[in-house]
């Protein structure tokens, strides 16, 4: 007989489970908290009692798939010396991730589009961004001098690549995401240089 905190974990998963379906099939706004719900079997109840309403359970799978793409990426960089190689690592992790099911670029668009209607979402989504960069920037083996715009750059790069690549797979090869990638990094060190120069 499964305890409470097993049954607990059994209806989030559920829930989160049902909203990335149905988040992916009619988009956030066109979900409602009863469809989510009665997509997983349980109440309309449970979804407010996980997640606070449709914010929280977006912004709880997102954080999942972070923290489980997270680890993956961190584990990959452990062996990656080369810029080239730590980039190479943060594209296929976002073009063909190890873990979760795909639909995540999907669910990272419909994010990015409902806290663009609905500000209060605004600032979580900030703050989930600023983490991101700052990995992102170490990730890139700096020294802890560059700009702190090398982050947004590189993630809307990443983002916009990997929309791309959806549409037009043929166009964006991983050595061309690669490649442009890199481009950005190198133009912030120019930049960086020009000023110390300077």
């Amino acid at each position: 007989m499964a305890t409470q905190d097993e049954r607990r974990a059994d209806t989030r998963r559920r829930l989160l489970d049902a909203a990335a379906e149905l988040f992916v099939e009619r988009g956030v706004d066109g979900t409602s908290i009863d469809a989510i719900a009665q997509r997983a079997d349980r109440t309309s109840g449970a979804v407010y009692d996980h997640f606070g309403g449709k914010d929280g359970i977006l912004l709880a799978l997102l954080d999942s798939w972070v923290s489980d793409v997270g680890a993956v990426i961190g584990a990959e960089l452990a062996s990656a010396r080369a810029v080239d190689e730590r980039l190479a690592v943060l594209w296929r992790n976002v073009s063909a991730p190890a873990v979760g099911d795909g639909r995540w670029m999907t669910l990272e668009f419909e994010l990015w589009a409902h806290a663009a209607r609905n500000p209060e979402l605004r600032e979580p989504l900030t703050r989930r961004y600023r983490g991101a960069w700052r990995g992102i920037v170490a990730s890139t083996g700096d020294d802890g001098e560059q700009d702190p715009a090398l982050g947004p750059a590189i993630i809307g790069l990443l983002i916009g690549l990997e929309m791309m690549r959806r549409i037009d797979p043929e166009r964006v090869t991983d050595e061309m995401a690669v490649t442009a990638l890199q481009g950005v990094v190198d133009g912030f060190d120019r930049r960086r240089t020009v000023s110390v120069d300077s």
